[in-house]
């Protein structure tokens, strides 16, 4: 089944994002797995743990209520297409994994099409070529049954912990604030993360 947000929903998506492209519209569909599993879950309830930083999380954001600053939006820098969706209060969850077969032709040839533009080898055909080739991907991707775009597997790990508010430290290095929790004792000081780095030679 197609995609089931109204237009003016997803056109917000769009807005909020800035424009349309296949990455949001991966967001889109993950975000409209989350509610089809979890249900109709708080947006202070539901966690998401994004395994990118690619444009999908913005729509993940916007459509789940998840976000850095409420503590419920997590990125995991392991540079997978994937998503993994809680609900705090039933500490139920799932794990979304786009599939290799979701990408098809489509997707392979708009791959080769960027990476021949990022090298500057790429002319007004394949510039024209890339651009059909995304708008056709996208709606590849808004119009696929959504078992067909997701592997989906039960979380890697437990649901986060709430987000806590930390006393905060003064650096003794710069002389900035730092939350406790990100500063690092060396050589009897307290220092926060850049400045810790700047004298250990280790990290």
């Amino acid at each position: 089944m197609s995609c089931q947000l109204s237009q003016d929903i997803l056109d917000s998506v769009v807005r909020f994002h800035g424009h349309s492209c296949p990455g949001l519209a991966i967001g889109i569909r993950a975000a409209e797995l989350a509610r089809a599993e979890l249900g109709d879950v708080p947006d202070n309830q539901m966690v998401c743990i994004a395994e990118t930083d690619m444009c999908g999380v913005d729509a993940v954001q916007f459509l789940t209520g998840c976000t850095f600053g409420k503590g419920n939006l997590i990125h995991r820098d392991y540079g997978k297409m994937a998503f993994s969706f809680f609900d705090r209060e039933s500490g139920r969850g799932f794990r979304c994994l786009l599939r290799e077969e979701a990408r098809g032709d489509l997707g392979d040839e708009m791959s080769r099409l960027h990476r021949k533009i990022a090298d500057g080898d790429a002319d007004d055909a394949d510039q024209e070529r890339c651009e059909t080739l995304r708008r056709e991907f996208t709606n590849h991707l808004m119009t696929a049954e959504l078992s067909t775009l997701f592997d989906i597997t039960p979380p890697m790990e437990a649901v986060p912990r709430p987000a806590r508010i930390l006393a905060s430290l003064v650096c003794e290095a710069c002389g900035e604030a730092v939350m406790e929790s990100r500063t690092r004792r060396f050589a009897g000081r307290t220092l926060c993360l850049p400045c810790f780095r700047a004298v250990e030679q280790k990290v």
